[in-house]
């Protein structure tokens, strides 16, 4: 049995106005810059046998907040990303709806083999992005020696992972929390998950956030 300690990343810009990220690299804002140093104290004795991220850098930099208190290092993983929106990304839902219609009544019903029209990027149906990143995640937990890992990704992993764990289909709306900079407690038994702890965000207190200011 190995537990995976799922963690999305902190705050972003995007995150505040709601513009849908992706495969875009959009960098920590402050507030997920101290959400990450808190994350960072909250976990410090807690015993890691390794630490995965994305390779996008709202991840990368809230592991590396993981990890260099620790003196450990963070080994990237691009299955760990989000998934890939096309041409959605960049936007907000109104203007999606607005250039998009067809496109986006598909992803609001979850329509799990639509594909958004490409962008910078070239779009993922969310069958696509879910074998990806289930793939991964199974794959890291299996590595021989782990027993507890902790693995910096995004919102739609954590997604991912919920519904694999749960049983809950794909085109069900999301009745659960995923949360910037939360702890996520998933075990691993070879075959299934199991959630332990979900959308834990204890750390975010605006004490602790007080205090992490004070240390800058």
């Amino acid at each position: 049995m190995i537990e995976l300690l799922l963690i999305r990343h902190g705050e972003t810009e995007w995150n505040v106005e709601k513009r849908l990220q992706g495969h875009r690299d959009i960098k920590l804002n402050r507030e997920g810059l101290r959400q990450s140093l808190a994350l960072g104290r909250r976990l410090i004795d807690e015993p890691l046998d390794a630490i995965y991220s994305s390779d996008l850098l709202r991840a990368l930099h809230t592991a590396q907040a993981i990890a260099t208190p620790r003196g450990m290092n963070v080994q990237l993983e691009k299955g760990l990303r989000e998934r890939c929106f096309g041409a959605f990304e960049g936007m907000i839902h109104p203007e999606i709806d607005a250039r998009y219609p067809e496109d986006y009544a598909a992803w609001q019903r979850r329509d799990i083999d639509a594909r958004y029209p490409s962008g910078e990027f070239h779009a993922e149906t969310l069958r696509e992005f879910a074998a990806r990143t289930l793939e991964c995640v199974e794959r890291l937990a299996n590595h021989a020696g782990h027993r507890r890992i902790a693995l910096v990704t995004h919102g739609g992993v954590l997604d991912t992972v919920y519904r694999r764990a749960t049983g809950m289909g794909f085109e069900l709306p999301r009745n659960f929390d995923v949360l910037n900079a939360s702890i996520n407690r998933v075990t691993w038994d070879g075959s299934n998950f199991a959630i332990v702890k979900w959308a834990d965000v204890s750390h975010l207190a605006h004490a602790s956030l007080d205090e992490i200011d004070h240390l800058q």
